[in-house]
C-alpha cells in the first residue's frame, strides 16, 4: 500500500494544475487550454448556454477540496502511515493512477467550455457550500485520527516503528466500525456532492463508485479481523455504523 503514495503525488500535481486553470478562467477571465476545450466539446459541455455563477463557484470549490484532500493523504502516506509488506496488483495500480486523473477532470467538466465568457466570477456562497465544507472538514479530521490510530499500533511511544503486524485498533470511530477511515472517505465524497449543490448526478455516480469500492475493502478487512482475533468486538460493523 505504500505505492498508494504515487496516486496522491499524481493527484496533487494534476488536480493542482486543473485548479490553477479553472481559477485563472473564473477570476481572470482567461480561456481554458485548448485541449480542455476539446474534452468539453467531446462531452457536449460547450453546448450549454446557461451561465450560473453558483455552479461555477461550486466546481471551483470542489476542485479545491479534492486537491486539499490529496495533499493531506500524501502527507499521511509520507509521515503518518506505517505500511506492511503487502503488494498491489499492476492492474489496480494503473487503475488508481487513472482514477485520480479522471476524478479531477470530472469536476472540471461540470462547467461549460467558455466558463464565464470573459467575465470574472462573482462569488455567491450558498447554504450547501457551508454544509458541504463543514462536513468535509469533520470527515477529514476523523479520517486523519483513525489513520493515526492505525499507525500508532505499529509504533512505540517514542514514535519508532517496532512492528508491521496487525493489531485490533480502538478509539474514535473504531468503536463503531472496523474501517472508519473508509467510511470517512465516503463522507468526504458525499460532502463534495453537497458542495456541488446536491443535484449533480455525475458526482453522485462518483460517490456510488466510492461507496462500493470502500465497502468491499471494509468487508474484507472486517472478516480478516474476525478470523484472526477471537476477542474482536462483536458489536462493530464493517463499514457504516449500525448497518
Amino acid at each position: 500500500r505504500r505505492w498508494f503514495t504515487h496516486f496522491y503525488v499524481v493527484s496533487v500535481l494534476w488536480n493542482g494544475f486543473l485548479l490553477i486553470c479553472l481559477f485563472r478562467a473564473e477570476f481572470l477571465g482567461e480561456s481554458l487550454p485548448s485541449w480542455i476545450q476539446d474534452m468539453h466539446h467531446a462531452l457536449g459541455r460547450d453546448s450549454q448556454s446557461k451561465d450560473t455563477g453558483n455552479e461555477h463557484f461550486s466546481a471551483l470549490l470542489v476542485l479545491l477540496l479534492l486537491w486539499l484532500h490529496s495533499c493531506r493523504r500524501l502527507a499521511e502516506c509520507l509521515w503518518t502511515s506505517v505500511f506492511s509488506s503487502g503488494v498491489i496488483h499492476i492492474v489496480q495500480y494503473c487503475f488508481g493512477l487513472g482514477y485520480y486523473i479522471a476524478v479531477g477532470s470530472t469536476v472540471l467538466c461540470q462547467v461549460p467550455t467558455n466558463v464565464r465568457n470573459g467575465k470574472r466570477l462573482s462569488v455567491q456562497i450558498c447554504w450547501y457550500h457551508i454544509i458541504g465544507v463543514m462536513m468535509y472538514i469533520w470527515a477529514s479530521l476523523h479520517q486523519h485520527r483513525c489513520l493515526a490510530i492505525l499507525a500508532n499500533l505499529r509504533k512505540s511511544r517514542s514514535g519508532k516503528v517496532v512492528s508491521l503486524s496487525h493489531s485490533v485498533p480502538f478509539g474514535d470511530w473504531f468503536e463503531s466500525v472496523s474501517c472508519p477511515h473508509y467510511f470517512a472517505e465516503l463522507l468526504i465524497y458525499v460532502s463534495m456532492a453537497i458542495t456541488l449543490g446536491i443535484h449533480n448526478v455525475t458526482w453522485w455516480c462518483v460517490v456510488m463508485y466510492v461507496l462500493f469500492n470502500q465497502a468491499l475493502a471494509a468487508v474484507l478487512c472486517h472478516e480478516f479481523y474476525q478470523k484472526n482475533f477471537s476477542s474482536y468486538p462483536k458489536h462493530r460493523k464493517a463499514f457504516i455504523p449500525l448497518v
